[in-house]
């Protein structure tokens, strides 16, 4: 069972920074498609960005990029999202998800994964 633990979360003004982690019990054929959702209060679940494990392709949804990074630390099992230039719209509860690797490369990522984290909670105040 893949568990996916994340942190960073907090409380920002606009224009600042945090950065998301996210521990994943495993990396394997089944978490090789990583990624970054978030869900804000009355809005749908989105995706904003993901990573094709081991092999480095990035994906990011236009409202983010520029602003975000994602990367991943193989040693560590660890997902990473750098956000900078933080906006109030960017406030939202911000979930890890994984997936085998085709999800990355066609791009149905997006559309969701197998495995979510429970979530850290991002707030940007105006």
């Amino acid at each position: 069972h893949v568990q996916l633990v994340e942190s960073g979360g907090g409380s920002v003004q606009a224009g600042g920074s945090l950065r998301l982690s996210c521990v994943a019990s495993e990396y394997t054929y089944r978490t090789y498609c990583m990624g970054w959702f978030r869900q804000a209060p009355g809005k749908e679940r989105e995706g904003v960005a993901a990573i094709r494990i081991f092999g480095g392709s990035t994906f990011y949804v236009d409202s983010v990029k520029g602003r975000f990074t994602i990367s991943q630390d193989n040693a560590k099992n660890t997902l990473y999202l750098q956000m900078i230039s933080l906006k109030p719209e960017d406030t939202a509860m911000y979930y890890c998800a994984a997936g085998p690797g085709y999800y990355c490369s066609s791009g149905t990522w997006y559309n969701g994964m197998d495995y979510w984290g429970e979530g850290t909670l991002v707030t940007i105040s105006s």
